[in-house]
């Protein structure tokens, strides 16, 4: 066990499924207070369920990230469960032409599609920042980790949207490394290529001829998380298997 991570509180959103369920079950094994948030509030009570089952501490709280009320909300419950908000990891996301089931052109993409993706990929991202800072900031202790995506380097076809509101997390993890530092608040942004998350992912090519399983991002995730990374704030790392450098024809 990593003691740096014991009794620390963190806050995943996305914390059903994916990376941010893995990054909660990981951080419970650390010793760390998890709350889950996620859209699906019966998967992610059963998930906190298992996590408790194994001897961790989790709660599961629903939430629309596109709320900030709800946000807000979930915010001051965690911290009343455990007294503080040590991290918080903004997972939640998705590609709202999958979602949406859109694979024409972009100029004729819903309206409402576009609104869902830059509302749930960057703006929720902002709000449960928003929610969290104060408090880390009153403790002088926190981290902030904002999850992007490969396409918010190199673009898309694919979901402009998705993409835009990818690279906008790399300058907002900047702006909250300003505004955190004076209090030992760090924020940094993690960027993945490929994961095998979902089988189509094994077929985007990388340099290194394969794409990163989920823990291989979760790894990154924890030690940014840690003491360890404690001069490191402000910066993106990329954890894509080189596909930033291009030459993916």
């Amino acid at each position: 066990m990593n003691m740096e991570l014991v009794n620390r509180t963190a806050i995943v959103t996305g914390g059903a499924s994916g990376i941010g369920l893995l990054a909660c079950q990981e951080l419970a094994k650390q010793g760390a207070n998890v709350v889950l948030l996620d859209f699906n509030g019966q998967a992610a009570e059963e998930e906190a369920q298992k996590i408790n089952a194994s001897g961790g501490k989790a709660i599961a709280l629903e939430v629309d990230v596109r709320n900030h009320k709800q946000v807000q909300a979930c915010a001051d419950r965690a911290l009343k469960e455990f007294g503080s908000i040590d991290i918080l990891i903004n997972c939640a996301g998705g590609n709202a032409a999958r979602v949406y089931n859109y694979w024409g052109p972009w100029q004729d993409m819903p309206y409402e599609a576009i609104d869902w993706g830059i509302d749930v990929n960057l703006k929720g991202a902002v709000f449960c920042a928003r929610a969290v800072l104060g408090t880390m900031i009153d403790q002088k202790r926190g981290v902030i980790v904002n999850v992007g995506s490969i396409d918010g380097l190199t673009g898309a076809t694919v979901g402009i949207e998705y993409s835009a509101s990818k690279s906008g997390m790399i300058a907002f993890t900047k702006s909250l490394a300003l505004c955190g530092a004076p209090y030992s608040v760090r924020s940094v942004c993690v960027v993945p290529g490929p994961v095998l998350t979902r089988p189509a992912m094994a077929k985007m090519k990388t340099p290194l001829g394969r794409a990163a399983e989920p823990i291989e991002i979760v790894n990154l995730i924890l030690y940014l998380c840690s003491d360890k990374a404690a001069f490191i704030t402000g910066s993106t790392h990329l954890i894509d298997g080189g596909r930033a450098c291009g030459g993916m024809a």
